[in-house]
């Protein structure tokens, strides 16, 4: 699916005010965009001047996503001024996380002189990477089971960052869902069988789909064709909804979207990016917000102290977005209490 065009659900985004987006976005499958020409210059009278601090995002997405928005704005809400103090370059592999660990290696050999990184796998990849230069991240569900970090106020290396709850909101997540379709008997839950914090949420939608009376229809997979044809028998399957795995790995939740649009079944996603593209609901942290708080680990890390030193916060402002527009055209009618509960509403 390289043809310029981001599979459905999947694409850089973020607030209106985040409108630098579009000078980030590619085409091409992995591709580094500079927002400064300084950023790669070789010549001795850049080498010089005071040039600006050199960041390399890495993601699994398919492009700028709302955790460098907000990464971005924060550093811009602290006083840094882009171009001058900092430029900010995006390195991604439209969800192919075979393809992480050289992208990772091409950032540390450009020369930046941080690692910003959006998830498990991309900061698994950097860390691989590099024991030098400081790495934060904002969105890992499991820093110190993944290996990342020692503790949470004790890194212990060169990396830190901002984690989320997203194991956690699990069962949340799920007990929302059958509120919002009061006719969910069967779930489907597909995700990629290699990706550890995916593996993980599955065994607590299994524990929370018990406790509510839910048949939790569990499908791990391997292959983007996988995915397809697994949502193309979805009907048949008999199955009332679908929650989103933790990863856009293979494009599951872009195929969750297509599930949404072409068979009229009901979904639940971790994030609101997808709802605003035609998911039905989401219930999990604001990417745009967790990008913004490690913003602040940056700014401590370019005044001297050690990702070691600093100590791994959680992200914890949560949302609950409803499309209505969804909703009618699925024929179901949101109870008032949950229009009320909701932090958000797409109508």
């Amino acid at each position: 699916m390289v043809d310029g065009t981001p599979p459905r659900g999947v694409g850089p985004t973020g607030p209106p005010q985040a409108d630098w987006l579009g000078r980030l976005w590619l085409s091409s499958l992995v591709l580094v965009m500079l927002l400064s020409s300084g950023l790669l210059s070789s010549s001795a009278e850049a080498a010089e001047r005071a040039r600006p601090r050199r960041i390399g995002a890495l993601t699994d997405s398919w492009g700028a996503t709302p955790h460098v928005a907000g990464l971005r704005d924060g550093l811009l809400a602290l006083g840094y001024r882009e171009r001058e103090d900092f430029v900010l370059g995006v390195r991604f592999t439209q969800g192919n996380h075979t393809l992480l660990p050289a992208a990772a290696h091409d950032l540390v050999h450009y020369g930046v002189d941080l690692l910003f990184v959006t998830s498990a796998q991309p900061a698994q990849a950097a860390q691989r990477a590099t024991t030098q230069i400081p790495i934060v991240f904002a969105w890992v569900e499991d820093p110190v089971g993944l290996g990342l970090v020692q503790s949470f106020a004790q890194p212990g290396g060169n990396i830190t960052g901002v984690t989320t709850l997203t194991l956690e909101l699990g069962p949340k997540r799920l007990e929302l869902f059958r509120e919002l379709v009061p006719s969910l008997k069967r779930v489907l839950y597909p995700y990629d069988a290699t990706h550890a914090p995916s593996v993980a949420l599955a065994q607590v939608y299994r524990d929370a789909a018990r406790h509510l009376g839910i048949e939790l229809v569990e499908q791990p997979v391997r292959t983007e064709k996988e995915v397809q044809v697994m949502l193309a028998q979805v009907r048949e399957n008999k199955v009332d909804g679908i929650v989103q795995p933790s990863s856009v790995s293979l494009n599951i939740p872009g195929f969750i979207m297509e599930a949404t649009a072409e068979r009229g079944m009901p979904t639940m996603f971790e994030d609101a990016f997808f709802v605003e593209r035609g998911g039905l609901a989401s219930y999990g942290p604001d990417d745009y917000a967790a990008g913004w708080q490690a913003a602040r680990l940056v700014d401590k890390i370019f005044k001297g102290t050690p990702p070691a030193e600093i100590p791994v916060e959680v992200h914890a402002k949560l949302e609950l977005v409803i499309n209505l527009k969804v909703a009618k055209t699925l024929g179901l009618t949101i109870a008032p209490e949950m229009m009320y509960r909701a932090d958000r509403l797409i109508r």
